[in-house]
């Protein structure tokens, strides 16, 4: 059932739910070190434990940190915030996994810990669960972001009528639960070539959504913002435009840190079996390590690009510090 394989003994936990490329992996597994090539010549890079621990504890000191920023600070009680919240929960999804998987491996690997089979078993499937719940959220909610600046642009006087609170609960509730529902099925289903077919397809077709939003909303800004006169409603615009920018930001991140892993997806459809896959599966824990790397980014962007959200960052961090001391 595991998809890739960090451990470099029997034991091993996994990030995503499909069984192609670990019955590849187990078939060419080799306990090379940092930078060793193997007989094909291909340079597989081992990567510290320690290293996916250090980065995962700090996405997700930063993401729960977003969330209660927003949950603090009044101002920031808007449909479009309320999503930014749900897309830093989906980063700490990937967080939490990271850690808990990673310490029962060090665990593990010091002779401290024994997980029976099932137990173990339990475990992978809800990590599996986790992270492709992550995944798809993650990109449910870039696309309602979007969707919320384009609406925020095109239609700003009818913003608050389209776009109210009780509809963005509705979002979110229904994103979450579509969410964690194909996860779920993916994971009993996983053994099916079909599972990665949908979860490259949903991919695109976010990204393909994304495109062509953000050229409408970018080409025609200009245009649009001719007609509105009104001092009040072009700073509104401008206000819009800024917070499209930052969804562009934010999915440019998303899009280099979770396209290794796509193409991983798509080589164990197309070439499972070639030597230049066979080097490019070698190196999946780098592609682990860029997925951290967007929740640890994510909520650096948040706060560069919102005044509101960095000033009531700083001060929950103050007073921690405060706190603690």
């Amino acid at each position: 059932m595991e998809f890739a394989n960090r451990s470099h003994n029997d034991f091993s936990l996994h990030h995503v739910e499909l069984s192609s490329l670990n019955d590849f992996m187990e078939n060419n597994e080799t306990n090379s070190t940092a930078g060793e090539r193997n007989s094909l010549g291909c340079v597989q890079i081992r990567i510290p434990q320690e290293l996916f621990l250090t980065l995962g504890l700090i996405s997700l000191v930063e993401n729960i940190l977003v969330v209660l920023a927003i949950i603090k600070n009044r101002n920031l009680h808007s449909p479009m915030y309320y999503f930014i919240c749900c897309l830093a929960v989906s980063d700490m999804l990937v967080s939490v996994s990271n850690v808990v998987e990673t310490i029962v491996m060090l665990l593990n690997d010091h002779g401290l810990l024994y997980l029976h089979p099932r137990m173990l078993l339990h475990l992978d499937n809800v990590i599996d669960v986790m992270i492709c719940s992550s995944v798809v959220s993650s990109l449910s909610f870039l696309c309602t972001i979007a969707a919320d600046r384009y609406i925020t642009i095109f239609y700003a006087l009818r913003y608050h009528s389209i776009m109210t609170t009780q509809r963005a609960v509705t979002i979110i509730v229904v994103v979450w639960l579509a969410s964690i529902t194909s996860s779920i099925l993916f994971i009993l289903y996983h053994t099916d070539d079909a599972v990665i077919v949908c979860l490259v397809t949903f991919f695109c077709t976010t990204l393909v959504f994304n495109a062509v939003l953000y050229l409408h909303m970018f080409f025609l800004a200009h245009v649009h913002s001719r007609r509105i006169v009104a001092f009040h409603k072009s700073r509104r615009q401008s206000t819009s435009m800024k917070g499209a920018i930052t969804l562009t930001i934010l999915l440019g991140v998303f899009i280099i840190c979770w396209g290794p892993f796509f193409l991983h997806l798509i080589l164990i459809l197309t070439c499972p079996n070639s030597p230049f896959c066979n080097c490019f599966f070698r190196n999946f824990n780098l592609f682990l390590i860029l997925i951290i790397c967007n929740s640890l980014i994510d909520p650096l962007i948040y706060a560069y690009r919102s005044l509101e959200l960095r000033k009531t960052l700083q001060e929950l961090v103050l007073c921690s510090w405060c706190t603690c001391a």
